[in-house]
């Protein structure tokens, strides 16, 4: 059904791995090179962004999850002028993990439970694919910052969709 509803021409493919250790950085889904599946491609569920490809092969991909520190996203806050760039964060291993967004400006009118989407800047993630919500705003001296919790609840991930191109 996500793939007749989506505008994006997607592969599904189901998880077939996640290592103890790297949880929250990684999983390992079943479709590759085979299926039409390149380095950098999106990675969505019906929720939301689940992470990007890092490592195509020939018939499995390895997927970096948007909670690792090394997935960084270009994202707008629903309802405001606000942008910044999202990544995990590190040291969250006993409970679900927040993604922070930074570069915010330093009067940021932003508010808990406000929405999170891609901007499509940087030529990776497709516009408007939503990655979370508001949970908390620090404010600082130059700039402000806010944690996120994700869209998708990547404890319980079974299916996912790679996006392999948009349609025209």
């Amino acid at each position: 059904d996500f793939k007749k509803a989506t505008e994006f021409d997607v592969v599904a493919a189901r998880i077939i791995r996640r290592h103890p250790t790297t949880w929250w950085q990684t999983l390992e889904i079943d479709a590759g090179e085979d299926r039409g599946i390149g380095i950098q491609l999106s990675v969505l569920s019906n929720d939301g962004l689940v992470g990007i490809i890092d490592r195509p092969f020939r018939n499995r991909s390895s997927v970096l999850l948007i909670t690792d520190e090394k997935c960084q996203v270009s994202v707008r806050v629903e309802g405001s002028p606000e942008v910044g760039i999202l990544s995990g964060q590190r040291g969250e291993f006993d409970r679900n993990p927040t993604l922070r967004l930074r570069f915010l400006s330093k009067n940021a009118s932003i508010q808990p439970g406000q929405r999170v989407f891609t901007t499509g800047r940087g030529g990776i993630f497709q516009p408007n694919i939503l990655v979370g919500s508001i949970t908390t705003v620090e404010r600082g001296p130059l700039d402000s910052e806010a944690l996120v919790s994700p869209a998708v609840d990547l404890n319980d991930l079974g299916t996912v969709f790679v996006v392999l191109s948009e349609n025209p």
